[in-house]
């Protein structure tokens, strides 16, 4: 699932929007922050985590181990803040706005 530098341009302003909902903390891509990070994804589809200051583990990296567990996409990583995209078919509105938008 490799999206494309077009599919990850638009995921990028969609979420200019959004404020970060999952907060990985100290413990890093543990049990718990996974689970997290994967109930929002599954709800939401496109969402933002920040992510504590780690000895050892740089932002990027964090958020690839993050995308590995979830079976998601790292959009971006901006500072301590990274976007995650896991489509889900499901969640699509009767306009067809994606579940994100309000």
């Amino acid at each position: 699932m490799t999206m494309t530098g077009k599919e990850r341009a638009a995921l990028r302003g969609e979420a200019n929007r959004l404020t970060a909902t999952v907060h990985v903390g100290h413990a890093g891509a543990n049990d718990s922050a996974v689970r997290s990070l994967d109930d929002v994804l599954r709800t939401h589809e496109l969402v933002k985590a920040q992510l504590s200051k780690q000895a050892g583990v740089k932002p990027n990296e964090l958020a690839r181990q993050l995308a590995v567990s979830t079976r998601s996409e790292v959009v971006q990583v901006i500072g301590r803040t990274a976007t995650f995209y896991r489509p889900n078919p499901e969640l699509k509105r009767k306009d067809g706005t994606p579940p994100w938008r309000r």
